[in-house]
């Protein structure tokens, strides 16, 4: 379960501390947004490396997206509620 979860958690992680850099550096334009975010993705992959994990690019795809486990468990959901 934690590796088919690693990689969105580890792209949640470097979006959270993007938008807390532009805040604090109070970084406005596109370009050194882009750069920032770039900077910080790379510090978290040499993190990674570092650390001995597995990068995000060698994680097992899996079988369904989230939003296709999304819509089964919905439509689950929908189901007992009509049943009940």
């Amino acid at each position: 379960m934690m590796s088919t979860l690693a990689q969105p958690i580890g792209r949640f992680f470097v979006r959270m501390l993007t938008e807390s850099k532009l805040k604090k550096d109070n970084i406005q334009t596109e370009k050194e947004a882009n750069k920032t975010h770039y900077k910080i993705g790379k510090n978290i992959r040499e993190v990674i490396a570092k650390n001995g994990g597995t990068m995000p690019e060698d994680l097992p795809t899996p079988k369904k997206s989230l939003k296709q486990l999304e819509k089964g468990k919905n439509k689950q959901l929908k189901n007992l509620k009509n049943d009940q």
